[in-house]
């Protein structure tokens, strides 16, 4: 299959959206002529601006469901006239394939789940389980390859974001402006679909300015809106014990976070979309895990630290800890600045 004119319709979360860059260069690779258009939603369509396989970020922003129906047929009128010969589905929706038959896109090729097949033109069979290495990054990679796209991927591919480099000197004036002084050690207390994925915040701030003592660091705290009371607790808890911090928490975009973080000498979180973002720019991220599953959704950078207390009920999945959050509560701040100090060797 040859393509000249290709759309992606990204996935709608940072963590997935992270976890699916080896595929996009992947799809690069294999067409390096053609024009790449990303379809997106704003809250990750940042992620994208930078790298090499996006020649353009169209903007998806529509109401969920049937109040957006008008703006979904505006918005596949639009991409009709833009004479796409592909599209390429990341996302798992039935609506992200609707979208693309409205548009009339003569190829449109996705996994075949959430009722869509007869919309699809390729229609992938899901991998099932243990087919596949665990990791969601070869999801997306599967896909290309059952879809005839790519022949195969070495199962040692990282996620990574380009122009890492442009991002932290760009993160390190940010800083200054701030009065943050480098190095600055990176935290990310908040996680979201519920508290069981996060770590205690007491303990993020013990951990954090052991860190920074040892580094002689200050401290940088992000996450989104909802999280900034979070961010302003842990960023008292660390400036009481003689350490500067500033909680960011709420105040950037996407882009403004990826620089940030790139800036960072040392990132410290919980599962998050904060995680993948530093482990892809290749920041050494130590990362807490206690109900989700590192294997199948950790860090795909290179230089990582999971930390994680082996319990019998972990992982779990489950968004709200039933009993005692053991998982978590057995990880101790001085084991994990431990670990996270280790990156640093």
């Amino acid at each position: 299959m040859e393509f000249e004119r290709i759309l992606v319709r990204a996935t709608n979360w940072v963590g997935d959206a992270v976890m699916s860059l080896p595929a996009l260069h992947a799809l690069r690779a294999r067409y390096p002529r053609a024009h790449i258009s990303i379809l997106a939603r704003s809250w990750v369509a940042d992620l994208y601006g930078r790298e090499p396989f996006c020649d353009e970020v169209i903007d998806y922003d529509v109401p969920k469901g049937w109040k957006g129906l008008q703006a979904k047929m505006d918005t596949a009128r639009h991409l009709h006239r833009r004479g796409f010969d592909c599209a390429l589905l990341l996302q798992n929706a039935f609506e992200a394939a609707a979208v693309a038959w409205l548009a009339r896109i003569p190829v449109r090729i996705g996994y075949d789940r959430d009722g869509r097949g007869w919309l699809l033109t390729h229609r992938v069979r899901v991998p099932a389980k243990d087919e596949i290495p665990r990791h969601q990054r070869f999801y997306y990679l599967e896909l290309l390859k059952r879809a005839g796209i790519i022949h195969e991927y070495p199962e040692n591919v990282d996620a990574m974001l380009t122009g890492s480099e442009q991002a932290s000197e760009q993160g390190r004036v940010v800083f200054e402006n701030h009065r943050l002084h480098s190095p600055v050690i990176g935290l990310s207390p908040g996680a979201a679909f519920g508290g069981a994925k996060r770590w205690l915040p007491e303990r993020f701030a013990d951990a954090a300015v052991q860190i920074a003592r040892e580094r002689r660091a200050d401290v940088a705290i992000f996450g989104s809106k909802e999280e900034a009371a979070l961010g302003d607790e842990v960023a008292a808890q660390v400036q009481s014990q003689g350490v500067r911090a500033l909680n960011f928490a709420g105040k950037t975009t996407l882009r403004e976070f990826i620089d940030l973080a790139a800036g960072c000498e040392l990132f410290l979180t919980n599962d998050s979309g904060g995680m993948h973002i530093a482990s892809a720019l290749g920041v050494p991220t130590a990362v807490v895990f206690g109900p989700t599953d590192e294997i199948a959704t950790g860090p795909a950078g290179t230089r990582n630290a999971v930390i994680r207390h082996p319990v019998e009920c972990s992982p779990c999945h489950l968004r709200e800890c039933p009993i005692d959050h053991r998982c978590m509560t057995r990880v101790s701040a001085e084991f994990v600045a431990e670990s996270a100090l280790e990156l640093l060797k």
